[in-house]
């Protein structure tokens, strides 16, 4: 008798268990009335001003989409948390956003919380087009892509511009070996250069963030720096450098450089040398796509976010919305109610397959594709932040 009953108890909650699992779990998205995209990003802290201009671009392409009607007169809510560029942060504004109704996501905004992100979304099947968390590995999940130029195509195309001009001569590297993002452009940019080039290298980590002065006399003599490094410690370094390298030397950084010339209280023009960075995005173009976007984020927002990786956040709204836009037209159903996982399957094959997207990043017009592994094809261009003084 207590072999039946303790048979029978045990045939209940397999049962129980069997319903909860088939169930596929809460349907947080049953009461959206908007189509929710989610993003999380340093809104404070040293790095909140790219969290700060991917909120707001993201926020007028939203506003932008919704006053020309939506999508088939359905609206969308962009929802933006702070992870203060602290990957420890991320799992819980990834739980707060899926259990408000998140749908599709723009990722994170930086690289380090990006992983932990990656790693979270791929167990919900959610979509993300991040328009800045550059890592090699962020798109290694289906569900992933990438606006922005992943960290090893940075490293190589800035390592085809060294090759292109500095042929047979010695260059200074600067970067920051215990972080994701310095240190994956690092690695690319290496296996990349030619071999007629030496390089002089010279490395930071958390430890040392705030006297840069053994680093600067390891690359006092080199007229060409690369910094794949955020412009927080570059611009330290430039500081601490100004009369110790050469006035005619350029540091040449990556997407991290942007928005160096707001850095709180840095200079940028008591600096001597050239500084430029490898970027997607000409922040002072004065005509086309660009120039309007610049136009509409400064009249709105001011200058002092104006950043590539705002303008890389609106084509990433702007993308999601005309994959989503082209699927309707293909005959998928895409309601205000669908699940995440749904809407990611719908939108994984329209970016793996021949979707392409024309907005205010990469080249003049010139059309924007992605790869299946999740890296975006678009042309670069040298932007020259602050001429060499003269």
């Amino acid at each position: 008798m207590k072999k039946t009953k303790l048979l029978a108890i045990i045939t209940m909650v397999a049962l129980l268990v069997s319903s909860l699992v088939g169930c596929g779990g809460p349907n947080y998205t049953k009461d959206n009335t908007e189509f929710v995209i989610g993003v999380s990003g340093p809104l404070t802290g040293p790095t909140a001003v790219y969290g700060t201009a991917v909120k707001n671009s993201a926020e007028m392409a939203v506003d932008e989409i919704n006053a020309a009607g939506g999508l088939n007169g359905i609206k969308f809510k962009l929802v933006a948390t702070d992870d203060k560029h602290d990957a420890t942060n991320v799992a819980t504004n990834y739980s707060s956003m899926l259990e408000g109704g998140m749908q599709v996501s723009l990722g994170t905004v930086t690289t380090g919380p990006g992983l932990e992100f990656t790693n979270l979304s791929v167990e919900d099947n959610v979509f993300f087009l991040t328009p800045s968390a550059s890592g090699d590995k962020i798109p290694q999940n289906d569900n992933g892509f990438q606006m922005c130029f992943a960290d090893g195509n940075q490293g190589a195309v800035a390592a085809e511009y060294v090759n292109d001009n500095y042929k047979g001569q010695t260059i200074g590297i600067f970067y920051k070996s215990d972080d994701a993002y310095s240190n994956g452009i690092y690695e690319q940019f290496k296996d990349n250069l030619d071999d007629s080039i030496k390089t002089v290298e010279s490395v930071f980590t958390d430890a040392n963030t705030t006297d840069f002065s053994t680093q600067i006399s390891s690359l006092k003599d080199c007229k060409f720096i690369f910094m794949p490094i955020y412009y927080t410690p570059a611009s330290l370094f430039m500081t601490q450098a100004k009369d110790q390298i050469a006035a005619d030397a350029i540091y040449y950084g990556c997407d991290g450089f942007d928005g160096i010339e707001s850095a709180d209280g840095f200079d940028i023009n008591a600096i001597p040398q050239e500084v430029t960075m490898l970027s997607h995005f000409n922040s002072k173009a004065t005509e086309g796509k660009a120039a309007e976007f610049i136009k509409k984020y400064t009249e709105k927002y001011g200058a002092d976010t104006l950043n590539q990786f705002g303008a890389s956040a609106y084509d990433c709204v702007y993308a999601i919305f005309n994959a989503m836009k082209e699927a309707i037209d293909e005959g998928k159903e895409i309601d205000v109610t669908i699940s995440a996982s749904d809407l990611c399957d719908i939108l994984k094959e329209k970016f793996a397959g021949d979707f392409t997207y024309t907005g205010v990043t990469g080249e003049e017009g010139k059309a924007i594709s992605w790869k299946e592994n999740g890296y975006v094809e678009k042309g670069a261009v040298k932007y020259v932040i602050k001429e060499a003084t003269k």
